[in-house]
């Protein structure tokens, strides 16, 4: 029996995984399409292969990811229209912009579980520790997505899945990484897999002695972290599947209080769960999860101590039927319930009800979006997404998007203990893109796009009074360039390149936004054992915030890595990766140092 297959499908990790056949939208051309391509789990209410979505989407593979120490945010900063700060070595505060659009603008899920802490000084997730090992495939989606998910999707949503089983029975996949600053790591995935459904454990370790955070002094800012994930899908019958997915993260670390006083230490404990359950019948699927996260972030100086405790509980319901006709209709419907709790300070709950027509009139395929929230303390919001791709040729897509979207404020930027103001209303934005991707047979591929984006009543905070709407419309513009093309069967180039231009209200320029980041790479293969990697990556333009120190240097820097790779045996690499080649002396937050010339061995096996 051929069953329709929902977001959580062949490329979501076990924990968000429903069903493993094709999407309803293509159940009417089923006889005459055999090969999907690339499945994207994120730009749609349910997965829709690469060349169908109209959404900008960047994905990240097991190749991509090679499940190393490098930090996630590093990683994602290699395409096209993302950059990230880093107040200083692993673990400490890391955040992850997209097109101009600081973090607070964007979503972040592990296996299906928003891990945004609602305890933060703005919704949003910090990256400082979370490193690629155990990671199976990342998805980045540009642009709004507030008709999708909701208010912290103004700028896009980073769809995370941990690593799973590749192929049928038992399996295990190891990795152990030594380097530079006195790190060390390792990494397990257990897994089992059959016809019916599938297990996977994720473990890995990491433990690094640092440096300093802050450039006033040399007293090591180490960080210690384990994280632990469990994700697994039975299918009970044809019909029915069910399944769910456990989160653990434990990060301790040091940090610089402030300038003199290198006395701080942190801990930060994290608990997520979800469980779903799924009904297939012959034209609609059924959806019922519920998913829990709790952060606790503890913090002590010789000065003072801070608690930051938060909760999510979200209850939620998609469908999707598939309608047919000429067009192909597909209707993804739902409702979801989300409550945050900031212990200290408050509570809100959202309300949410959603559909998205899918559409295919001839050479077109369209995403049409509506998503009505209720807010408990700022009623009621309506977020819209007109999103098409035009298959021109069969090597020719144009694809653009329209979207309007909200954020609430946080309750810290609410209620909060530093500048809380009870005063604020929520962020309104609108957005608009257009792009072209061009495909050279298989042996590569380009595209352009322009993306714009005005938010209107921003939130910003100023010392000393707190935060405050900032009058006026920020806006965020620039362009997007990709490609990739293989020289020959050995050896492939690559690059990106993002203009950047944003400023707020007022008219001033968003600082630590770079406003020009490059990227170019070559992967090369020297023998059938033996391959290797290099890459430059360039950012100009950035601005310091007020705060930096004198003589900081956050601005231009230039930063070239390589890496080599060799099969010992089958099953088995060995691996060299030097980054910052060059020891570049630089700074993405003002006053923080980052690392300079690193170099890591490590071994990758599956067995």
């Amino acid at each position: 029996m051929t069953r329709p297959l929902t977001r959580t499908g062949l490329l979501a990790s076990c924990a968000v995984a429903a069903l493993i056949s094709p999407a309803p939208a293509l159940q009417a051309q089923e006889d005459d399409v055999t090969d999907l391509g690339t499945l994207v789990l994120s730009g749609s209410l349910t997965p829709q292969p690469m060349s169908r979505t109209g959404a900008s989407v960047e994905i990240f593979d097991e190749d991509d990811l090679d499940g190393d120490t490098r930090s996630l945010a590093d990683t994602l900063s290699r395409k096209p229209g993302l950059s990230f700060t880093q107040s200083g070595p692993l673990g400490q505060p890391s955040s992850v912009s997209v097109r101009g659009l600081p973090a607070r603008y964007v979503g972040v899920r592990i296996d299906g579980i928003d891990v945004t802490d609602a305890a933060g000084t703005q919704v949003q997730f910090d990256f400082g520790g979370l490193t690629n090992a155990g990671l199976g495939r990342v998805e980045l989606l540009k642009g709004s997505q507030s008709a999708l998910y909701g208010s912290e999707a103004i700028g896009g949503l980073v769809d995370i899945s941990t690593a799973r089983p590749s192929k049928l029975g038992f399996s295990t996949r190891f990795g152990a990484e030594a380097g530079s600053y006195g790190t060390y790591s390792g990494n397990v995935m257990l897994g089992y897999k059959d016809d019916r459904g599938e297990v996977a454990l994720n473990l890995s370790h990491i433990r690094s002695e640092g440096f300093s955070a802050l450039s006033d002094n040399t007293e090591k800012d180490g960080v210690e972290q384990s994280t632990a994930n469990l994700t697994l899908r039975y299918d009970v019958s044809d019909r029915v599947t069910v399944g769910g997915a456990v989160f653990a993260r434990d990060l301790d670390f040091d940090f610089d209080n402030m300038a003199g006083d290198p006395s701080g230490t942190g801990q930060t404990r994290q608990r997520g769960a979800r469980v779903f359950a799924e009904l297939t019948t012959v034209r609609v699927t059924h959806e019922l999860s519920y998913s829990h996260f709790d952060s606790q972030r503890d913090l002590a100086t010789a000065t003072y101590t801070a608690t930051y405790d938060s909760t999510r509980d979200q209850i939620a319901y998609l469908g999707s039927a598939s309608l047919g006709g000429a067009a192909n209709a597909v209707l993804n419907f739902g409702l979801d319930y989300t409550e945050e709790r900031y212990k200290t300070v408050g509570r809100a709950d959202t309300r949410s009800a959603f559909a998205e027509l899918l559409l295919q009139p001839g050479d077109v395929d369209l995403s049409l979006a509506l998503r009505h929230d209720a807010h408990s303390q700022f009623g009621g919001h309506m977020s819209g997404r007109v999103a098409g791709v035009w298959h021109v040729t069969g090597s020719t897509d144009i694809r653009a998007a329209l979207a309007t979207g909200f954020r609430a404020p946080s309750l810290n930027e609410l209620y909060g203990p530093f500048g809380g103001n009870p005063a604020l209303d929520p962020e309104r934005s609108r957005s608009a893109e257009l792009g072209v991707e061009h495909r050279f047979g298989s042996v590569g591929s380009v595209r352009g796009t322009l993306f714009y984006t005005e938010v209107d009543d921003l939130i910003d905070y100023i010392w000393p009074t707190g935060y405050v709407q900032v009058p006026g419309t920020s806006v965020s513009k620039g362009v997007e360039l990709s490609g990739r093309y293989a020289l020959s069967e050995r050896s492939t180039v690559y690059g990106a390149y993002t203009y950047v231009d944003a400023k707020d209200g007022n008219g001033m320029r968003r600082v630590r936004m770079p406003r020009n980041t490059a990227v170019l790479g070559l992967d090369a293969e020297f023998t059938p054992k033996l391959s290797g990697n290099i890459e430059v990556k360039h950012a100009s333009g950035a601005l310091a915030s007020a705060f930096a120190p004198a003589g900081h240097k956050v601005g231009d820097y230039t930063l070239v890595n390589v890496g080599v790779d060799y099969a010992v045996v089958d099953n088995a690499r060995a691996y060299l990766r030097v980054e910052n080649l060059t020891d570049e002396d630089y700074e993405t937050v003002g006053g923080y140092n980052q690392p300079g010339r690193s170099v890591y061995f490590g071994i990758r096996a599956e067995f």
